[in-house]
């Protein structure tokens, strides 16, 4: 069965948890156990999306076991039966179709050093390239940072998969992702007109003070910039599986820090689903192919 790992930011789990629980019947999931991925876990059982917590140096092991199941062999003369050949059928393209997901959550804050954000992601992608089929990576170009990573990872026989829009760009960031694409984004910063906006996805409106607390020189919430005149706008935008209460009093606690009004938006998982859909059906036609080779 082949196998898709995901090394996803914290910012994105929304999105993550968007096209996981719409491919629940055909995916086994499997979460490395950490700090980052308990919150996760919640918002895949509120969707009805149920996984198995490991250690990452565990995996592999039970990578191994799930994936030798006992064989049942069905005699030839029963399959003649047309309605149990069908249902046999239909159970051998069901096991062509699962896949087992190995999802690794990263923490908040990485994207604010390229360097400690590419060596981290480096670092987890080595770990999880000899289990895997496929590599996706549930970020975005954070700066740039990413960008070598392509080429880095050429001699690892494992594929590697990004967030990409529909021009096939590796998207700028989260923001991007939310709002559908590259283009998109320009567009929404472009109709300001000069005015400074900060946006807000449901994940960043509730870690705003948490970033925030972990400010530094190059951090995303500068107190003493945000509250610069120029910068009037909260972008909020919307997802699929927002909780409207929560995140309305969070966007509401964020404007009124820094004294900013609110532009709503929805957002898109559409870039989430497709670069998914992509990964997937990529690593499962590979597999089907190593196995009739």
């Amino acid at each position: 069965m082949p196998v898709l790992s995901i090394i996803a930011c914290e910012m994105l789990e929304d999105e993550l948890v968007y096209v996981l629980s719409k491919d629940q019947n055909t995916a086994r999931l499997i979460l490395v156990e950490n700090r980052e991925c308990f919150r996760f876990v919640r918002k895949l059982k509120f969707e009805n999306c149920q996984a198995r917590l490991f250690p990452l140096d565990r995996i592999p092991f039970i990578l191994t076991q799930m994936q030798s199941p006992v064989s049942i062999q069905i005699p030839n003369f029963i399959l003649k039966f047309p309605f149990l050949g069908k249902i046999h059928e239909n159970m051998k393209e069901k096991n062509r179709e699962t896949i087992t997901v190995v999802v690794n959550i990263l923490r908040l804050g990485l994207h604010v050093d390229c360097d400690l954000l590419k060596s981290e992601i480096y670092r987890n992608m080595k770990e999880m390239a000899d289990f895997s089929d496929g590599i996706l990576l549930f970020y975005g170009n954070c700066g740039r940072s990413l960008r070598s990573l392509e080429a880095d990872f050429k001699d690892f026989d494992c594929s590697l998969y990004f967030l990409k829009d529909e021009k096939g760009d590796i998207v700028d960031d989260c923001i991007s992702v939310a709002l559908g694409g590259n283009d998109t984004y320009a567009e929404v910063m472009q109709s300001g007109n000069g005015t400074g906006m900060f946006y807000l996805t449901p994940m960043w409106a509730s870690s705003w003070k948490e970033m925030k607390n972990k400010s530094s020189s190059t951090s995303d919430i500068d107190e003493h910039f945000l509250k610069n005149p120029l910068y009037k706008k909260v972008v909020k935008i919307s997802n699929e599986i927002s909780r409207g209460e929560e995140f309305d009093e969070n966007v509401s606690n964020f404007a009124r820090t820094f004294d900013m009004s609110v532009t709503e938006m929805k957002g898109s998982m559409e870039i989430a689903r497709k670069s998914y859909l992509n990964a997937r059906s990529n690593i499962c036609k590979k597999h089907q192919i190593q196995k009739s080779s």
